[in-house]
């Protein structure tokens, strides 16, 4: 069994890897980390009276209204982190963030 001093240097260790993983994921957003959340409001006020219909329009309507630069960057981040429609986006994605 480890020492207390080895376990300290474990946390240590994890707590860096842990760090530099979360500045990668930040790195590599195609957009800035407030966007991304007003895009979840968004889609949750917009999902709350209006079923999803299996595709990203209302998640590009708000990258167009938003004017966010390389959109289909955006929506390419999207679907490989899980958000292939826009009731998916608000599932899948926005989980990423609160982790």
């Amino acid at each position: 069994m480890p020492d207390k001093s080895e376990k300290e240097r474990r946390k240590q260790i994890m707590e860096e890897l842990r760090k530099k993983s979360d500045e990668e994921f930040e790195a590599n957003l195609p957009m800035n980390r407030e966007i991304f959340k007003k895009l979840f409001d968004h889609l949750d006020y917009k999902l709350t009276d209006n079923d999803c219909d299996n595709s990203l329009k209302l998640t590009s309507q708000f990258l167009q209204n938003s004017k966010i630069p390389n959109i289909d960057k955006t929506i390419e981040w999207l679907e490989e982190n899980g958000g292939g429609c826009d009731c998916e986006v608000l599932a899948n994605v926005e989980e990423i963030f609160e982790n």
